[in-house]
């Protein structure tokens, strides 16, 4: 991939002092890998944004995003894994946590139709599920994530970027609040 168009997230990166610096430097450089697509880059970048539910950081990725060219159907489905993952988090890290055979034995009943059908191809929607998944620390999300990932045909470096971005976003974040 080539450089993106960092208009508004270089604005941002131009509040951050001196102790932000690794911050400054990685958004770049996650952002400008070689691994994943634009369209999987942003898109990931996107879903974190989205879950990590900070406007700044939000509208920075999303108009540096559409600068780049990503279509409306990337950043819907970066919408909706942030929210289904915003949901699936909770429920299956409880899951997870608790470790009772009667809470895993019971049917999630929750609805996830969009996963189901994204509108980008599904290896890229499991990503931008996964770099949510991380962000909360749902194991059992996170390995399901991956696992869809792979089966989707992508591999694990496209695994490794994906989390790669979804950590220096928040890094990202925190950096913006010191």
């Amino acid at each position: 991939m080539s450089e993106p168009k960092l208009t508004r997230l270089e604005a941002l990166r131009q509040t951050l002092g001196e102790p932000a610096r690794d911050a400054k430097l990685n958004i770049v450089a996650v952002l400008s890998g070689d691994v994943l697509s634009s369209a999987q880059t942003w898109g990931v970048a996107l879903a974190a944004a989205y879950f990590l539910r900070d406007a700044r950081l939000r509208d920075a990725v999303l108009a540096d995003a559409e600068e780049n060219g990503v279509g409306p159907e990337v950043i819907e489905d970066a919408q909706a894994a942030a929210s289904l993952m915003g949901m699936n988090t909770v429920y299956y890290r409880f899951r997870h946590m608790v470790g009772k055979p009667d809470y895993e034995a019971k049917k999630a009943m929750l609805r996830m139709q969009w996963m189901a059908k994204p509108k980008t191809p599904r290896a890229d929607f499991e990503l931008f599920s996964l770099a949510c998944a991380a962000l909360a620390g749902c194991q059992s999300c996170t390995q399901s994530h991956e696992a869809a990932v792979l089966k989707g045909g992508l591999g694990e470096d496209h695994v490794h970027d994906a989390v790669r971005i979804a950590a220096v976003m928040q890094g990202f974040l925190v950096a913006l609040d010191l």
